[in-house]
Formats: C-alpha cells, structure tokens, sequence
C-alpha cells in the first residue's frame, strides 16, 4: 500500500496567502474612526493609545515570516479628514522556505491617502536573512491635499551574516501622475555592482523616507547632503526623498529619525 502524503504535499498551495487592512476616517469628534481594521493568519493589526487626532496602529507578527512562498499584503487608506499612523511591533525577518527550490516570498504594501488626510507609515526594519528571497513592492497613491509620510528600512543579514536575495520596489503617485519610482536589489543572485561603491559600498543597512506635504509645492526643500551617507533629493511635485545607507540599522535608524523630525 502505498502513501499519498507526497501527492498530498504536491497539491497544497505553496505558502500563505493573507491580507491585513485598515481604513481611517474621521469619526466627528476631532479624532479617528478604524471602521476596519482586520488581518489573516500572520498578519495581525491593534489599535494602540493615543492622544490628538490621529489613530495609531500595530502590525503584529502572528506567526514567522515571510518565509519562501508567502505572499502577505497589507492596505491602509486615509478617508478625507483622517490622521493614521502604522507601525509595526518588531522588525520583520525575510526567512528561507523549505527546501532547496522554494518560490521567493512576496510583500506587498499599498497605502491610499485621500485629500485632507494624512497617513504615516512607519514599519520596523526589514531584515533579509541568509537563504530568502523576498520580493517587497511599496505603492502609494496620494490625492492632492493629501500628506504622506513613508519610512523603509532595509538590513541585509543578521550579525555577522550574509544576506537573502532581497528586491524592492517604491512607487508613489500624487494627483494621478508619478512622482517615485525606483527599485533596489540586494544579495545573492542581485545584478552585479549591488554592493559596489554606485550602490551600497559595503553597508548593511539602506533606507529611503517620502515625505508628501502641499507645502512643498511652492517651498520646496532643497538637494541637499545630510550625511556622510545620505541625500535629500526634490521630486518632481510636492514631495522630497531622503536616501541614506549605514553600516548597521540603528545608524540607518538615526539619520532617518532626523531627516523625519525635520520635514514632518
């Protein structure tokens, strides 16, 4: 008698499909209303205390991952009035799947902002352990009027560890027409030159904040150096980019913290 365990194996569908989302609007009292707010399987998402008008948000780890064949999304979308801010509890670690040919994880991140409404994403550090391959895409579409600030942080391998194969993707629209669109990959399989003195020159650790404001439209802040490691850079309609790289994610962390208290 034979098994059917390896037949079983076959037809299950490789890794987890799951989806977190949250709305924001105003809820008439001068604060916000989370009239939803779910996730599915790892992706798990809690209002946090507050005080002003803005609601603050968790993305909790329920479960390790993204491992290789995982595909999680997470959605956040300001209605007009709204204030959200997004975190995240720990930083995520991109893990190997099982097996020598397991499909690379997908990370999805798509962040709708309304007109008059301001969304603050604001993830933990991503970390792409030795053996993934993860494939994150960050798409933001902003209304005019609308105010977004989009922090990313990426640390290749852990100590002392070399890192997964890493690709990412950054798009931010305003008004309908672009205003970013860049993609970076990192790590084994990576197009050469990744680690080169074009790229990373050696560091660990790299990391890009978008601030969106309609201020910026008629004051602009200027090219600037902010670092020995990191640029600010206008872009083309109300919005700046601050690109940094470090030898390790709390230095990234620092120069990021400060560019971010100045221009929010």
């Amino acid at each position: 008698m034979t098994s059917s365990a390896p037949a079983a194996r076959a037809l299950a569908p490789a890794g987890v499909r799951a989806t977190a989302r949250v709305t924001a609007r105003p809820d008439g009292r001068g604060g916000t209303a989370l009239p939803v707010l779910q996730g599915e399987g790892p992706l798990a998402l809690r209002r946090t205390r507050a005080t002003g008008p803005a609601a603050h948000v968790l993305l909790v780890g329920a479960m390790s991952g993204p491992l290789g064949g995982d595909h999680l999304t997470v959605e956040a979308t300001t209605e007009p009035g709204a204030r959200l801010r997004v975190g995240s509890a720990a930083a995520t670690m991109a893990l190997p799947g099982q097996g020598d040919t397991a499909p690379e994880a997908r990370y999805d991140v798509r962040l709708t902002v309304a007109a008059d409404s301001a969304l603050h994403w604001l993830p933990e550090q991503l970390i792409s352990v030795r053996g993934s391959a993860l494939h994150v895409t960050t798409r933001a579409d902003v209304a005019e009027g609308g105010h977004l600030t989009l922090r990313e942080e990426q640390t290749l391998g852990r100590t002392a560890e070399p890192p997964g194969l890493l690709r990412s993707r950054l798009t931010v629209r305003h008004a309908g027409r672009l205003l970013l669109d860049q993609e970076l990959c990192c790590g084994p399989g990576a197009p050469g030159g990744w680690d080169g003195p074009a790229v990373l020159a050696g560091h660990r650790a790299v990391g890009q904040l978008v601030v969106v404001r309609p201020e910026f439209r008629t004051n602009p802040p200027a090219a600037a150096v902010l670092a020995e490691h990191a640029t600010l850079t206008p872009l083309a309609g109300p919005g700046i980019l601050v690109t940094a790289v470090a030898p390790d994610g709390l230095r990234l962390r620092r120069i990021l913290d400060e560019a971010q208290e100045r221009w929010t």
